[in-house]
């Protein structure tokens, strides 16, 4: 799921912010409880699937207090050392994430191979059963909770908290038919579904790695926001055109910076008017933005914009150009 959402959010700024804080606090009480539970069914057992489980949760657990401590960090106003905000805090919890993840998925294949050269029965299986059929439960609750604070506003490290526990959703799945067929007699079926429960987090950490790399890299918005801020933007007839467009992601937060052409003849109050009104439209529909629109008096202005200069790097459709050069 990506951490940007979809145009059109209208959840006020403090409602979205205490949603992501809420998801954060969450996943660390279910780490938490799956922790203390898996390890005492370990003790138990001794299941080559408990200990994937149970070693993902340790991990989860690490990783929700690095997000929890991220998103509130990243949400800190500017300061002197860090004027553009503090939002790419996520990103780097993003990719301790995923080395966790990656980590831990090379440690459990091995292990599972080890069971699998030498195999051994499970023991107490119905506590196999129960703990996997709990971490089932919590776990879809809390992705539940994740997926709607993430509707309301973006966060990448709770997309990737989110990612990590829909991974978990699958893997539980895997161990617990694992562990109900080695019940059954056949045991090596147990580290085999811990393989592959591994091989998952291999998987799904690349995802992570993949798009906290996208945030750090300053990668634009997707093409149908790119869209819909400059139709936003040119709704105002007043405004007759459009370029130098660029936007990115910084954690939580959205920059997005363009030029506009206006009518050479306006008063300097009457273009900050519009200008105002431009990004008020903006605010609207992304209230998480931060926005700078710069005026240029149409067909009069020279070159400028520093050495990023040289057109808009998102170029609009042909139907689109056409109109503004018939303007």
């Amino acid at each position: 799921m990506s951490a940007f959402p979809a145009p059109g959010s209208t959840t006020p700024k403090a409602d979205a912010t205490s949603h992501i804080a809420l998801a954060s606090a969450l996943s660390v009480t279910v780490s938490a409880v799956l922790v203390v539970t898996k390890a005492i069914v370990l003790f138990l057992s001794g299941s080559p699937s408990i200990l994937a489980s149970l070693t993902d949760s340790g991990l989860d657990l690490l990783a929700s207090l690095v997000t929890f401590l991220a998103v509130r960090y990243a949400r800190t106003p500017p300061d002197k050392e860090h004027p553009f905000g503090h939002g790419k805090a996520e990103a780097f919890s993003a990719l301790f994430q995923g080395a966790l993840l990656f980590a831990s998925g090379a440690l459990i294949m091995q292990d599972c191979l080890h069971m699998l050269l030498h195999p051994q029965p499970a023991r107490a299986s119905i506590w196999s059963i129960a703990v996997l059929l709990l971490s089932l439960v919590l776990t879809f609750l809390l992705v539940t909770v994740q997926t709607r604070a993430l509707k309301s506003q973006q966060s990448l490290a709770v997309s990737a908290d989110r990612m990590h526990y829909l991974t978990d959703f699958v893997t539980n799945i895997i161990g617990l038919v694992g562990v109900i067929v080695a019940a059954a007699g056949f045991p090596i079926f147990d580290p085999l579904a811990g393989f592959v429960m591994a091989a998952w987090f291999l998987w799904t950490a690349i995802g992570v790695f993949r798009e906290a790399s996208t945030h750090l890299m300053d990668e634009a918005l997707p093409d149908d926001a790119v869209a819909h801020i400059r139709d936003t933007v040119l709704t105002d007839p007043r405004i007759l055109g459009l370029h130098e467009l660029r936007t990115r992601l910084a954690g939580p937060w959205i920059l997005i910076q363009m030029h506009v052409e206006l009518d050479p003849r306006l008063s300097l109050a009457d273009a900050h008017s519009i200008i105002i009104a431009a990004e008020n439209r903006l605010i609207e529909v992304y209230p998480n933005a931060d926005i700078i629109i710069h005026p240029d008096p149409k067909g009069l202005a020279e070159p400028h914009a520093g050495v990023f200069h040289g057109g808009d790097v998102h170029e609009p459709d042909a139907g689109q150009a056409a109109a503004e050069r018939q303007e």
